[in-house]
């Protein structure tokens, strides 16, 4: 029986799909009608969501990417892209008390290379040089939010 109890079933998840839900990209210096090469100054602002689905051990996780792209001088906006890109995931053998980081920590891992590319065809195609964003630290981004909630005055789980 011990033996049994030792080879716990292993976690599984496969992605069941990956689509775009919403993209916006606001080309501001063509709008303006100002032109020549300008050298971008590039804010990215990430988040993350995660749900069950109606479908059993199905689940959507979702980044959220808003970037903002100013002259170097910072007075002038060039380009706003805002994306949402979700990934389905078919997922088994995770404990409840660990669902949540794996929706948001190892699912977002998985889709982030495809959103990546989105981001640099977008930029490439609206103009700018091809926006290649650099890796995302998932594990910290996750412990960053437990924190702010905490600190929001949400009781503190221990670790």
């Amino acid at each position: 029986m011990a033996e049994e109890e030792a080879q716990a079933p292993q976690p599984q998840m496969r992605v069941l799909g990956q689509f775009i839900r919403d993209l916006s990209f606001e080309n501001i210096m063509a709008q303006k009608g100002s032109g020549g090469d300008v050298q971008p100054d590039v804010e990215v602002q990430v988040n993350l969501d995660a749900k069950k689905r109606s479908a059993e051990n199905q689940y959507e996780s979702s980044i959220k990417l808003n970037v903002t792209s100013k002259d170097k001088s910072g007075d002038a906006t060039l380009f706003v892209l805002e994306v949402d890109y979700v990934g389905i995931f078919h997922i088994e053998n995770i404990p409840d008390d660990q669902i949540h980081p794996f929706l948001l920590i190892e699912c977002p891992r998985m889709i982030f290379p495809f959103l990546r590319r989105i981001v640099s065809d977008v930029t490439r195609d609206g103009g700018f040089p091809p926006l290649n964003l650099e890796n995302i630290d998932f594990v910290s981004l996750y412990r960053n939010e437990i924190a702010r909630r905490q600190a929001d005055g949400q009781p503190k789980a221990d670790a």
